[in-house]
């Protein structure tokens, strides 16, 4: 068993398991609730958001096949935001969303980014949890039926998880690393 991360696109067609299941996912989910079609956060946002210098999208492959991935696009000069955190239904319970996250906020500190932001869905529970054990903070009441804030938000510091404080001054994008293993 050969596990990787190959820094990629949207677009790359080994990214189509995740567009696809998240698509999937989204339209089973919540269908029309927020007032859109079933699906539509996939087509939100155009590819490029998520490429270097601002963004990045990742894929976890093992054997040759997608079985996870995430990204990230710029949300501001400091952070960035997660998006597209997904894993294969199959290889779900394996620890395999954390490993793209902590993939993700990686390469976003090595891309000069301090802070990561995100959002979930409230019918979600499994991503809110995936976040809160990872070390983000959420930025709405825990203690409240989620489904009254719909979105859910999270944030993290980055720069100071890794014991660094932010420079704007010395904050230059980097490209991606080229491909690495994985445990």
């Amino acid at each position: 068993m050969s596990d990787s991360f190959i820094y990629t696109t949207p677009l790359d067609v080994r990214s189509q398991p995740l567009v696809e299941a998240l698509t999937w996912e989204y339209a089973t989910r919540y269908g029309s609730y927020f007032g859109e079609p079933p699906g539509a956060e996939m087509s939100r946002y155009p590819a490029e958001l998520f490429a270097p210098p601002h963004g990045n999208f990742v894929l976890l492959v093992r054997d040759g096949r997608t079985i996870a991935g995430g990204a990230f696009k710029r949300y501001d000069e400091r952070t960035a935001e997660l998006k597209r955190i997904w894993t294969h239904a199959d290889f779900r319970r394996q620890g395999l969303a954390r490993k793209i996250v902590d993939e993700l906020e990686a390469q976003a500190l090595r891309q000069g980014y301090a802070r990561i932001y995100l959002t979930t869905g409230f019918r979600q529970p499994e991503a809110s949890a995936l976040y809160l054990r990872t070390g983000y903070t959420p930025l709405f009441d825990t203690t409240v039926d989620p489904e009254i804030h719909k979105k859910l938000a999270f944030e993290k510091d980055l720069a100071a998880a890794a014991g660094r404080p932010f420079n704007a001054a010395a904050h230059t994008p980097h490209p991606p690393q080229a491909s690495s293993s994985a445990a």
